[in-house]
């Protein structure tokens, strides 16, 4: 993967993409100007620059993964080499695998498997019937 120089500086939505956070950069793009993506607790527009040691707060979904920037790269490469660039501090990571079993242990017994079976569609059925009058 080709690096530039230790002193040259990079637009965030490209390093975004490289660094493979986002799949284009126009994903990328959208997700900064939602203020999805902040650099230093400060919402920022696509073409801010980002250097080696900046730190960013990346929103994915219930997720908040605060992000060291450690190499800048021009091109997108594969995954392992794309994620050297960057390191997750040690509290974002703490708090990402506590949200995480927080949504497993909750209970996820009303969310629907698929289409309603005759017996579920009868009980929707008694359950309307009794609303109704």
């Amino acid at each position: 993967m080709h690096e530039t120089e230790s002193n040259e500086k990079l637009r965030i939505d490209k390093w975004l993409w490289v660094a493979r956070f986002y799949k284009t950069r126009s994903l990328a793009v959208d997700a900064i100007e939602s203020g999805k993506v902040t650099l230093g607790g400060v919402n920022i527009k696509p073409a801010k620059t980002v250097g080696i040691g900046d730190l960013l707060l990346i929103r994915f979904g219930p997720y908040h993964h605060e992000i060291e920037v450690l190499a800048l790269s021009n091109k997108r490469g594969p995954a392992p080499v794309a994620q050297t660039l960057y390191r997750e501090t040690a509290t974002s990571l703490a708090r990402c695998a506590a949200q995480a079993a927080e949504i497993k242990a909750q209970d996820v017994s009303f969310r629907f498997k698929g289409r309603p079976t005759k017996k579920d569609r009868r009980e929707i059925a008694k359950f309307r019937s009794h609303e109704r009058g």
